[in-house]
């Protein structure tokens, strides 16, 4: 066993699947994507400060809140997303 070899098994490192599976097509989760790259296209070009997710699974039984912000905003934007959370919670029912 060579020294890589040996490294990754002491490392207890998994491969991944040799191939991926196929996605079906869904509207939502292009909705999602399309979201997602517009956020990382005005980060990359400097234009965000700070980011808010709500991201709810798909049975609707958990919702998380991330952020990454500046200083200052960590604080409002904390707030908004409880709100929404709340919000999006409230129209499951």
């Amino acid at each position: 066993m060579s020294k890589i070899e040996r490294a990754l098994t002491d490392a207890n490192v998994v491969a991944f699947p040799s191939a991926a599976t196929e996605a079906v097509a869904d509207e939502n989760v292009a909705s999602i994507i399309e979201v997602l790259q517009d956020q990382l296209k005005l980060a990359r070009e400097g234009k965000l400060r700070s980011v808010a997710v709500v991201s709810v699974s798909h049975d609707g039984g958990a919702i998380g809140t991330q952020w990454s912000c500046a200083h200052g905003d960590v604080a409002s934007l904390i707030g908004k997303l409880t709100v929404l959370s709340h919000d999006m919670m409230a129209a499951r029912n």
